[in-house]
């Protein structure tokens, strides 16, 4: 649909539907979707395998100098590979993502990865979301999204998400988890979660997947995206 290079940065906190909002826009614009919180989810699963705590902070700057995290497109599918193992599937349960939320406050985590993010938005129109993608991974995006909702729809969510996958889960704790990881996000030193000033604001609390699709292609059509 598209014959220029446009690059979307969508942020927001865990559990507002970046990913699969994301996933959705691409395909309908025939951008690449990077998903940012794979790598950290990669790294995180990589500690948690060498029983390195995600609080100390020099372990794990210096376990992870080593580790290689690539992303491939098979079937216009993601894959995430730690070394040469795929980990698309092994890196989406609740104590990953914790895992990843605490050592993603680390500058070593963060500058370790963030060659790469870039360099897949170098020569391709991406659709990438994380947590700091406007405001640092690329503070000269075409078009900046800040995607949210409330804590206690994006806790039903998560909720109907892992019971749908048969995994026992309690509603009170995915809320706290998620009110606790907003904390370390918009609160950690280093690339913390905020909203860009050029962002546009989209809460999907009240919102359908098919409006929030919309609202974002529109806004990348606002921001000079030419479509066919």
């Amino acid at each position: 649909m598209q014959n220029q290079i446009f690059r979307i940065a969508i942020d927001g906190p865990a559990g507002a539907g970046k990913s699969t909002i994301a996933r959705k826009v691409a395909k309908e614009l025939g951008f690449v979707y990077v998903d940012t919180g794979a790598m950290y989810r990669a790294l995180a699963l990589f500690c948690l395998r060498e029983k390195i705590s995600p609080e100390d902070e020099a372990a794990v700057s210096s376990a992870i100098t080593g580790v290689r995290i690539t992303i491939s497109y098979q079937d216009k599918e993601q894959k995430v590979f730690l070394g040469e193992e795929d980990v698309s599937g092994l890196i989406r349960t609740e104590e990953v993502g914790n895992t990843a939320s605490a050592i993603s406050a680390y500058p070593a985590v963060r500058a370790h990865l963030l060659d790469l993010q870039r360099n897949l938005a170098a020569s391709v129109s991406v659709i990438m979301d994380g947590r700091d993608i406007g405001t640092c991974v690329l503070p000269d995006a075409e078009a900046k999204v800040f995607l949210t909702a409330s804590s206690g729809v994006r806790a039903m969510r998560r909720y109907k998400e892992l019971k749908e996958k048969g995994i026992m889960c309690n509603l009170q704790e995915i809320e706290q988890d998620i009110i606790e990881r907003d904390q370390r996000d918009m609160n950690r030193a280093v690339s913390p979660l905020r909203q860009a000033e050029d962002a546009v604001l989209v809460d999907s609390s009240e919102m359908t997947v098919g409006q929030v699709v919309s609202a974002i292609v529109d806004a990348a059509i606002a921001h000079g995206l030419q479509v066919e």
